[in-house]
């Protein structure tokens, strides 16, 4: 969890959200001995804003944290930057953010435009459903309307593997999570599909999530191509925490061990 020195809230939820600290940005930013990195605020253990503490807290930040120790000697040696589907390239692009944390799958597109470190955790595509929907399958969605969002990876699977069992979906696209599980309480949609550990956190006694692990998906620490030094660097420190056992002790801490 991060210091009160560094909690700054900055308003609304989805767009930039939070940022902690008063620093400028790390690498390319005002100050080089500030790691600034973006993370979700609206997934349960990897990067959530604690509606109790106003602080954003996860795995992700964690990690981000970690990486800030070993890069400037602090994990304070860090800025947290709210970010969502739609936001977290753009601001790498900007120069805005040194990297991003923020349950970004790694895709042979995206890495055209991104450097990725190795994977730090692996997940399925999931399901969540109402209970009372009567789908207890993926062949159940037949012709149903699919809550995804924006710019992620789960429509194109979802498709791929609807061609595959010669069934129809619809798809309704949104910019946050919180938006694709309202629109599922109150009918708009009949499912709303995301990796699978992120909607454990959305999953409550009037939802269930289907039996089923479709397409895996790798996490990695998206930085700019402008600095491939800095990609590598961080690529080192991350399998650094691998061999020494601290990743598995901070994804052991968010009940994420299985990722």
């Amino acid at each position: 969890m991060l210091s009160r020195r560094a909690f700054v809230a900055l308003g609304a939820l989805g767009v930039s959200g939070l940022a902690f600290g008063t620093s400028g940005c790390g690498l390319v930013g005002n100050d080089p001995n500030i790691f600034d990195v973006g993370v979700k605020i609206d997934v349960p253990k990897f990067g959530f804003q604690n509606p109790q503490t106003g602080l954003i807290e996860g795995m992700e930040v964690d990690i981000a944290r970690e990486l800030a120790k070993r890069l400037y000697g602090s994990p304070d040696a860090i800025t947290v930057t709210g970010v969502n589907v739609t936001t977290r390239g753009a601001m790498l692009d900007t120069g805005v953010l040194d990297a991003t944390l923020a349950t970004f799958t790694i895709t042979e597109s995206r890495k055209k435009s991104y450097n990725f470190t190795d994977p730090y955790h692996k997940d399925y595509i999931g399901i969540l459903v109402k209970k009372t929907s009567g789908i207890k399958s993926f062949e159940d969605l037949d012709k149903k309307v699919v809550g995804v969002a924006q710019a992620a990876t789960t429509r194109e699977k979802l498709e791929d593997l609807a061609r595959e069992k010669e069934i129809k979906l619809r798809f309704s696209e949104y910019a946050t999570y919180p938006e694709i599980k309202v629109a599922l309480v109150s009918g708009r949609i009949d499912a709303f599909s995301v990796d699978s550990s992120i909607l454990q956190g959305y999953l409550d006694d009037k939802t269930e999530l289907l039996d089923t692990d479709l397409g895996e998906q790798e996490y990695g620490i998206a930085t700019s191509k402008k600095d491939p030094a800095f990609s590598k660097k961080i690529n080192e420190l991350l399998h650094e925490m691998m061999d020494d056992g601290s990743l598995d002790a901070i994804k052991e801490k968010w009940g994420l061990v299985n990722g």
